[in-house]
């Protein structure tokens, strides 16, 4: 199971490297959108009325939105396979939850997720995140 630990990390680490790279690409999208917009009503590919001003106007807002989320989600997950790694059990919680949202992302996210969630929710992966203290270690020193 150690090599499935490290691979449910690796891939989500891949997996969100690309997710903020498509991020940065909503927020560039967001910052030219008036300019395309204009670009392809001087082609005469759109005419001034075809599309109303006031949703021109909320798309970027929408952009930015979706980026900063995807942006945000993918930092933590990012941080959560780091501390995968390193055996952290607040770190394998933030990969389940993570993992609920990539099920979603039909194909990769959606495979992603399932192995994901099948390697840290096995009952094998949770008692080497959550070691039960011996009874040995338990008591006080006398």
């Amino acid at each position: 199971m150690e090599k499935h630990i490290k691979m449910v990390a690796i891939l989500n680490i891949v997996y969100r490297s690309f997710t903020i790279i498509i991020a940065v690409v909503l927020f560039l999208l967001s910052a030219v959108f008036g300019q395309l917009v204009d670009f392809f009503e001087r082609r005469a590919d759109l005419r001034p009325d075809d599309i109303p001003r006031e949703l021109l106007d909320i798309v970027p807002v929408v952009l930015i939105v979706i980026g900063a989320i995807v942006l945000v989600v993918s930092i933590v997950a990012i941080i959560g396979s780091v501390g995968v790694m390193r055996r952290q059990e607040w770190a394998r919680i933030v990969l389940i939850i993570v993992s609920f949202f990539n099920l979603i992302r039909v194909p990769l996210g959606t495979a992603l997720g399932v192995y994901t969630l099948w390697v840290l929710l096995n009952d094998e992966i949770v008692r080497l995140f959550n070691p039960v203290p011996s009874i040995e270690s338990a008591r006080p020193p006398a």
